[in-house]
Order: structure tokens, then sequence, then C-alpha cells
């Protein structure tokens, strides 16, 4: 078994969709990024690229790069899939944590963890996902911006 772990963040903007999770949430703004800006979702790749020893997001999906530009999150993670069973690797699990002051993650969350399981090839019971709030302190508490992190593991196959 190998584990990884990831981080994301990015800034809260209007004018652009809110996407977390492949799920877009109704709200009044949405992440910046270059991609759908899916925090979650660049979190859990970066968890499982780190597990396979495989960098990370930027390296596969340069975002110099004018093909990725708005591009859903979860066809990257799909993508990044099929990269770890290349290499001989499969999803364990994944668990991970949504940090936002708003909008309430908790309605979402069941959606979110069926769109990564899909995506991912695995049963939803190997998702996980939790959602906390900074009690108003730092840039994710006041709204600024909304961060996830994750862990996953995954396993070689031998063949």
């Amino acid at each position: 078994m190998r584990v990884g772990m990831g981080y994301d963040v990015h800034k809260l903007v209007v004018g652009r969709d809110l996407i977390i999770g492949g799920i877009k949430i109704e709200f009044e703004r949405g992440l910046l990024g270059h991609s759908d800006a899916d925090v979650l979702v660049h979190a859990i790749m970066d968890a499982l690229l780190g597990a396979a020893a495989l960098g990370d997001i930027g390296r596969h999906f340069p975002d110099a790069e004018e093909k990725y530009r708005g591009i859903s999150s979860i066809e990257l993670l799909h993508n990044v899939n099929c990269l770890l069973k290349k290499e001989g690797c499969i999803v364990n699990n994944i668990d991970a944590t949504i940090v936002a002051q708003r909008p309430k993650m908790a309605p979402h969350i069941e959606d979110m963890r069926l769109s990564i399981s899909k995506a991912l090839e695995i049963d939803i019971k190997c998702v996980n996902i939790k959602a906390t709030t900074e009690e108003g302190l730092g840039f994710t508490g006041s709204g600024e911006g909304i961060s996830a992190m994750a862990i996953a593991s995954i396993d070689e196959i031998k063949v």
C-alpha cells in the first residue's frame, strides 16, 4: 500500500460557477482558476499522484496549456485514474476535507462522493468527504476562498 496527500486552495470571485467534488453548487461566487477550479478534486488528484510518486497536477495538466482552460476537474480525475492503471496501481480509498465558511457543503457531500467514485471507478464506500469551517478565521473563514485537503491510498497490482 502507498499513501499520498494533497492540498489545494482557490479564491472566490464573482462571475464563476462554484464546482466542488464535480458538483455545481448554487452560490453567488465561484472559484477562480484555469480549469473549473474544483479544490476538492484537485486535492484528491495530488494525493493520488503523490501516492504513485508521479508528481502533481501541474506537471500533468499545466495551466499554461489552453486545452485545460475551463476543463472539468472530474474529467482530469478520470485521466489520473487511467494514468495510475497504466502504472499498475489501483485506488483503495480517499479521505478528504473541504474548508469553507459558506456555502454549507453537507447537502452536497453524497453527490460529491458519487461523482468522485464514478471517475475513479471505485465503490462509493471508498470515498469519504468531510467539511468544516474555520470559525471566521483566516482566508476561508472570511469567505475569500475555499481549500481542501485529501489523503489517498493505492495498491500496486502485481502482474
